[in-house]
């Protein structure tokens, strides 16, 4: 029987009702896991559970609890066949493209899920979720970090929180989906990560500070300045389309400059979900390419920013790291 080890880390699926609001509740959660008599079903892998020191809701999760989860991964990687970690919605995405990054070379299955309706609600969606988490971590047919929500195997790396309210809460736009549950479990298998026969390595990340800056029609890029700093080793541009900026009298380019020269890494992603950068190809995205700035290609913003708390931690040169975001490392770009 395969053994699969429960991640508890917080979110929605492991709420309880109280006067002040939804809040989790790891004592009232283990009971109600424990006494689901469908976790224990024939068919189902047999599985422990462990939890964080402090159950979260995930708007708080960061670099510190990304470290957590890894290590609890990595600790428990030689007695367990699989990992299903248990989360809230609002930085999933994140928390699994972090994952995938820090896990370095994993062959097992880390399946990351949590519910738009807590658990102990009569029409959670988290039943399905988490029985289906277990069946495809005892599957040995996923060797990597995964989102299941909603009846869909997505590549962590490549996942999006879609939707606040629908029970389809994620969607992977440049990545066809890795399976989906309808009367059985069919995988996509062409897309899959094979099985990696390198060493698994956990690399936990340095809370490096990095910085997001998504663009819009007036954006006063001057205003931007007095963050760029030596202190900012990387920053994250959501652009429009396919790479493009505002002119605005030349502005952005003298700042990007200066970015450069204190070693900031700057990546430009685009704002629509589907779709490639592609510096150059227009007049406009053409001062980012000429200021040093490096395509994000395909990648998400999640994927982007975890992918630089990552290559910073590696200890990297900048030169080095330039190179490498534009490199697919383990499956987040398409390039």
């Amino acid at each position: 029987m395969k053994k699969i080890l429960i991640i508890n880390t917080g979110g929605t699926i492991g709420m309880v009702k109280t006067p002040e609001g939804y809040k989790p509740d790891g004592r009232s959660f283990s009971k109600l896991l424990h006494d689901t008599d469908l976790l224990k079903a024939e068919g189902m892998p047999s599985w422990d559970l462990a939890e964080l020191d402090e159950l979260l809701d995930s708007s708080n999760i960061a670099v510190a609890e990304w470290n957590k989860i890894g290590k609890l991964i990595a600790d428990a990687y030689g007695s367990y066949d699989g990992f299903v970690v248990l989360h809230g919605t609002d930085t999933m995405a994140y928390t699994a493209s972090a994952l995938s990054f820090m896990l370095e070379h994993i062959s097992r299955p880390v399946i990351i899920t949590g519910s738009q309706i807590p658990l102990c609600e009569i029409r959670s969606d988290g039943r399905d979720n988490i029985i289906t988490s277990l069946l495809i971590a005892a599957s040995d047919v996923v060797h990597e970090v995964c989102i299941y929500f909603g009846n869909k195997l997505l590549r962590g790396n490549r996942a999006i929180k879609y939707s606040a309210d629908e029970l389809i809460a994620f969607k992977s736009p440049n990545y066809p989906v890795l399976a989906e549950a309808g009367i059985s479990i069919s995988y996509n298998k062409a897309y899959l990560k094979p099985k990696d026969t390198e060493g698994f390595r956990f690399v936990p990340f340095e809370n490096i500070p990095i910085g997001v800056i998504k663009v819009f029609p007036g954006i006063q890029f001057e205003l931007f300045e007095p963050i760029l700093t030596e202190r900012l080793k990387g920053i994250v541009i959501e652009t429009f389309g396919s790479g493009n900026i505002p002119g605005y009298g030349g502005t952005l380019l003298p700042i990007i400059q200066k970015a450069f020269a204190n070693g900031t890494i700057v990546t430009v992603c685009s704002q629509c979900p589907q779709g490639t950068v592609m510096l150059g190809a227009y007049e406009t995205s053409m001062a980012l390419k000429t200021a040093g700035a490096v395509s994000g290609f395909d990648i998400t913003t999640e994927a982007a920013v975890a992918k630089l708390y990552y290559l910073f931690s590696k200890g990297y040169t900048t030169d080095k790291i330039k190179c490498l975001m534009e490199k697919n490392l383990c499956g987040e770009m398409k390039n």
